[in-house]
């Protein structure tokens, strides 16, 4: 999916605006030295003259085009030896008057024959960060930064069959996966247990990775979408923006919706919590979401055509051990 076409047209503007800021720049330069500078102006004249004048010649006379660009060639050279002579003279670099970039290899247009510039990819990333909602948080929470070490590893889960610290590694390596294939094979995940076993710093360990390979992931709590989703039906009055709100939920790479459950539960949030899942698995978007409802009170809590849904879409994974906040505020 990529950018959103109101995410590239903004960076496209700052590039836009990044060349006539250096055109400034450049133009200033120019006004200065040329009341310094004796004879610089009329040099710089010269070299223009000398442009058009060639230009005309070849439009004009376009058979004797090789001739004559020998000759332009030669006399523009002798012209900018000239001004360089003049800017060395008076204690300014040679490159002075040169054309300014930001960035030298596209020359502030985002692309090299017609392929992204790394200015470019560099600046869809930062917009990808900016509209996950995650911008900062992943700096601190990636799988740089996962340490199973808070996981128990002498007491075995009598459902699992397994330490809280094997089964942590287990999740990981799914995880891996899911991020492993993410662009050939669809598949969403549901991460349950208990607060605090780190069921939201593995969305954003996944978050992290995919936003770095350039896809799209919008991170919102079950609060923030519903409350979203609501404004979106009552209020009326931004129809556009609330429009393309909702296109972005709909469409993003991956969604995250985090603590399910929180929300309060009626017949408008199941309804538009339906339309999402439905929705989002006919266009093959993946989704995660974190709950700390057990299984059985996801079915108890959730109508049977969601619930249906949850176990016909999504792969469950159980996340136990101890509450990670108290044992850092404990450390």
């Amino acid at each position: 999916m990529g950018l959103s076409n109101t995410q590239y047209r903004d960076i496209m503007f700052r590039y836009d605006q990044t060349r006539m800021k250096n055109q400034r720049i450049l133009d200033q330069r120019y006004e200065t030295l040329f009341q310094e500078i004796p004879g610089l102006k009329q040099v710089q004249n010269d070299i223009m003259g000398l442009s058009l004048s060639q230009a005309r010649e070849e439009l004009l006379h376009p058979n004797d085009a090789g001739q004559t660009d020998d000759i332009y060639q030669q006399k523009r050279q002798a012209l900018l030896q000239k001004k360089t002579r003049l800017l060395l003279d008076h204690g300014y670099p040679a490159d002075y008057l040169g054309a300014i970039y930001d960035c030298p290899d596209c020359h502030d247009t985002g692309y090299i024959d017609n392929k992204p510039c790394h200015c470019l990819r560099q600046a869809e990333t930062l917009a990808l960060y900016e509209s996950s909602n995650l911008m900062h948080i992943l700096e601190n929470e990636n799988f740089d930064t996962f340490n199973e070490l808070y996981y128990n590893d002498t007491t075995v889960n009598e459902n699992l069959s397994l330490t809280p610290r094997e089964n942590i590694k287990r999740v990981r390596e799914v995880c891996l996966d899911f991020i492993k294939h993410f662009d050939e094979a669809y598949d969403n995940l549901i991460l349950y247990g208990p607060t605090g076993v780190g069921k939201t710093f593995l969305t954003h360990c996944i978050a992290k990775q995919l936003l770095d390979t350039s896809h799209t992931v919008l991170y919102l709590t079950s609060l923030e979408l519903f409350d979203i989703l609501e404004k979106n039906k009552f209020n009326k009055e931004d129809a556009s923006t609330s429009n393309e709100q909702i296109s972005y939920i709909l469409n993003s790479e991956l969604l995250i919706i985090d603590d399910l459950g929180t929300e309060l539960v009626n017949s408008f949030t199941a309804s538009q919590l339906f339309y999402f899942i439905e929705e989002r698995h006919m266009r093959q978007r993946s989704t995660i979401i974190s709950t700390n409802l057990s299984f059985q009170e996801l079915r108890d809590r959730y109508s049977e055509r969601i619930f249906s849904r949850f176990t016909g879409y999504y792969n469950f994974l159980m996340i136990i051990g101890d509450d990670i906040r108290i044992q850092k505020a404990i450390r």
